[in-house]
């Protein structure tokens, strides 16, 4: 059995921690992460390097020499999230990061084979106008800037006259575990119920007229990046890649409740990154009476209280669903999917289980 190496680029992240643990127990892999800081994970490597310092990189340059499959899953977002996303500055900080790791790695790596790629549903511009849906991965791209387009047309430059090939991924929300992730959903929805738990308080449905959207586990891509490693079918493609079910968040918001034994009450819309940072201190009781690992609800969350917001469209009305087709995945054989309502108490319960959120008893 051939051994391969595996470089998980962005090794904190919400991706990027699901595809160590998933790569790590595989016997035919050796797994790296790279990150600046290290992920509290057992039985991998860790590179200590900024993507932003090309030297940082190059320091490294031996621990690259077996390299054969990068996943680039890696972000920069600004303290704005939304309105970063439009920014001329956070995308040319995007594309630094993945020209400095990629002219490191193909300069170390004689035996590279793969690069995975991450986008998302911003490629067809769900950010800019309401998108089609389904949307599709034939289609043109949507004219807008983004950096997704300069990694894209960087990484495919370089890979003219050599032997390696990519993929592109294109997941919805992802949903998984991380530490100060500006797009964590998980995170953002535990601190919420734990808190209204505490205050004794019921959790209300925070959001304005749900969306028909979608989700993909980070455990889902982990296993598609396997399937694609060495798959003829996935040489040079870009695939769209959700759990496989369709979900409108109120109707979600009952299974939220459920496992952290609170009361669900009538939905009440507000803006969460205006009215959970004032409750700091509840949060800290939190980590006290429960025995958490010692993070301010800030650096947990981060700035994943706007991107809950703008999952929830509070004080929105009704809006285009936003869906994503995976047939092309499917039709080329792969199937895996995941029950979105089971991804929620999945990664809730990995949470608790590495005491970032409480666990309350049957009451």
């Amino acid at each position: 059995m051939t051994q391969k190496t595996i470089l998980v680029v962005g090794a904190t992240g919400l991706l990027g921690r699901a595809a160590l643990r998933h790569f790590r127990d595989l016997s035919d892999w050796q797994v790296i992460g790279l990150s600046r800081r290290a992920p509290d994970i057992e039985g991998i490597k860790h590179v200590p390097a900024d993507l932003k310092d090309r030297d940082s990189l190059a320091a490294h340059h031996a621990m690259f020499a077996d390299v054969t499959h990068v996943l680039y899953a890696a972000l920069y977002e600004l303290d704005d999230l939304i309105a970063g996303w439009r920014d001329p500055g956070q995308m040319d900080v995007n594309l630094v990061m993945f020209q400095n790791l990629m002219d490191v790695i193909t300069d170390a790596s004689a035996g590279l084979v793969h690069v995975h790629l991450l986008q998302g549903t911003k490629a067809y511009g769900i950010h800019v106008e309401p998108m089609r849906a389904p949307a599709k991965e034939r289609w043109p791209r949507h004219r807008h800037e983004n950096f997704y387009w300069l990694q894209e047309d960087d990484l495919k430059a370089r890979q003219v006259d050599r032997n390696w090939v990519h993929t592109i991924w294109r997941p919805q929300v992802v949903l998984g575990q991380a530490l100060g992730s500006p797009m964590n959903l998980i995170a953002a929805l535990g601190v919420y119920a734990s808190i209204c738990r505490e205050a004794g308080i019921p959790c209300r449905y925070p959001g304005g007229a749900p969306i028909v959207t979608e989700a993909t586990d980070a455990r889902l891509l982990a296993r598609a990046v396997v399937w694609a490693a060495d798959n003829p079918a996935a040489v040079n493609q870009t695939f769209n890649i959700t759990n496989g079910d369709t979900l409108l968040w109120p109707h979600l918001w009952p299974t939220i409740c459920d496992h952290f034994r609170v009361s669900m009450g009538e939905p009440e819309p507000q803006t969460l990154a205006e009215t959970m940072p004032e409750k700091e201190a509840i949060w800290d009781e939190l980590v006290r009476a429960h025995d958490l690992r010692r993070y301010t609800m800030a650096r947990f969350v981060g700035n994943s209280w706007q991107f809950l917001d703008r999952a929830m469209r509070a004080g929105n009305g009704p809006a285009p669903p936003s869906l994503v087709s995976t047939i092309k995945l499917r039709q080329v054989g792969f199937h895996d999917c995941f029950d979105t309502e089971d991804t929620l108490r999945y990664w809730f319960t990995v949470m608790q289980n590495d005491r970032l959120l409480p666990r309350w008893p049957n009451d």
